[in-house]
């Protein structure tokens, strides 16, 4: 599929060869003579033959001076009504045919990435394709050439080359940086879906525990029923004895089903390689980046500010991503249409803090000790449906998991909250447990 688009931008390639060269080569001045003269059509179609990938230059060249002589005959012809027999011998199909030729002989497509050789190369094939078509011009029109002249035409060659391959190598860079922008929006994108991932895999771990107590809960139920029948041996237990035992099985067929899926999430997302890690700074430039996203889509103007003090190492990505996230995207559903939020980390000894500041309402201080409880939310969509409540409280859980803490408190001049998260940098570090 790769090759059959490549092919086809090769054959759009060669569809513009044929069309704007022969235009361009009417652009014209000649410097030595009435009989030789130089255009823009040989320096594009250098420029063209260079992004050439599986069609071969010397077919762009045969061509091409196909087409410059066959539009030459055209012009001709319109403006005087006449066929002109020496246009059929135009040396303009040996310059271009020769550099083709030239072009594939000397394997031009192979220094692209060297800037200078690549110079060179154009300058020589341009000389020498020149040279011939001079020859035929001698031969078939008795042109005389000086040695000052054939110095102006080295010139002229080496200028033309070299802007060429100058401009060819923007366009490279300008594509370059585009490739690099793509690649660098598709990876914040995976990180944002890895680290929601994360997230979820910690509730699915919470889930593994509770299934766990449950199913010993249930079975232990069942042991009892069991010793009070064997007590009480009037009363039958029979019934009841089974449904315990069916409730014991079929929660530990869950959470069976549960550690296949954790274990999938675990492999993807919690190994202990480089590329789980990142600088704090390039971090925050993520969230602040699919921030802006999520306020937008709220229609709301929200400033992010971020500052970094102090000497870090790198951060396990999914673990600080879906943190601050949490508390983030807290603060944007809490501002109002217009607002501001800051995110600062500060290195203290060997704990790293965490602090994000927004400027909404605040919480009140009645509902202080129910802030990180799970289902406690004060925010509600257009409909009236409430938020799950569940990002502080697990924002909560994880930290102290990783022996940490988190707390808030409103702004001194009463407008927005400050939440604070102060982790030990051992559990978030490369050298760390994560998990």
């Amino acid at each position: 599929m790769k090759t059959r688009r490549l092919l086809t931008k090769d054959v759009y390639i060669i569809a513009l060869l044929v069309v704007i060269i022969p235009l361009a080569g009417e652009l014209k001045f000649y410097p030595f003579s009435g009989t030789f003269r130089m255009s823009l059509g040989p320096p594009l179609f250098f420029f063209f033959i260079l992004f050439l990938r599986h069609v071969p230059a010397t077919l762009a060249g045969f061509l091409t001076g196909l087409s410059v002589n066959g539009f030459r005959i055209i012009v001709h012809f319109l403006l005087y009504g006449a066929f002109d027999g020496d246009l059929f011998y135009n040396p303009a199909f040996i310059f271009y045919l020769v550099f083709g030729i030239l072009f594939d002989l000397l394997r031009v497509k192979r220094f692209k990435q060297q800037t200078m050789i690549l110079g060179l190369l154009g300058m020589f094939i341009e000389i020498v394709s020149n040279m011939l078509e001079l020859g035929v011009q001698i031969i078939t029109k008795d042109t005389v050439i000086t040695v000052s002249e054939l110095n102006k035409i080295c010139i002229i060659a080496i200028f033309r080359s070299f802007f060429v391959v100058g401009f060819f190598n923007m366009i490279n860079l300008y594509e370059a940086r585009l490739r690099e922008k793509e690649i660098r929006k598709q990876n914040e994108h995976m990180l944002m879906v890895v680290s929601n991932l994360y997230e979820e895999s910690i509730h699915l771990k919470k889930t593994l525990h509770d299934a766990e107590v449950i199913t010993k809960k249930a079975y232990s139920l069942y042991q009892e029923l069991q010793n009070f029948e064997s007590i009480h041996k009037d009363i039958e237990m029979g019934h009841f004895k089974q449904d315990a035992l069916a409730i014991a099985c079929e929660i530990h067929e869950i959470k069976k089903d549960n550690q296949r899926i954790y274990a999938g999430l675990s492999k993807l997302i919690l190994g202990e390689s480089h590329t789980n890690y990142m600088d704090i700074g390039d971090l925050l430039t993520v969230i602040v980046n699919s921030s802006r996203k999520y306020a937008e889509l709220l229609h709301k103007k929200i400033k992010f500010d971020v500052f970094v003090d102090g000497d870090h190492p790198d951060y396990h990505v999914f673990s600080v991503l879906s943190l601050i996230n949490n508390i983030v995207a807290n603060a944007i559903e809490a501002v109002n249409d217009e607002g501001e939020i800051t995110m600062s980390v500060h290195r203290d000894h060997e704990s790293v803090i965490i602090k994000i500041k927004d400027n909404g309402p605040g919480i009140s201080s009645k509902l202080k000790d129910l802030v990180f409880k799970p289902g406690f939310t004060s925010k509600y969509d257009q409909s009236g449906n409430p938020s799950t409540g569940i990002g502080l409280f697990y924002v909560k859980n994880v930290v102290e998991q990783y022996g940490g803490t988190v707390s808030f408190q409103n702004r001194m001049d009463a407008s927005g909250a400050i939440f604070t998260m102060r982790i030990p940098i051992r559990f978030i570090s490369p050298k760390g447990e994560i998990g």
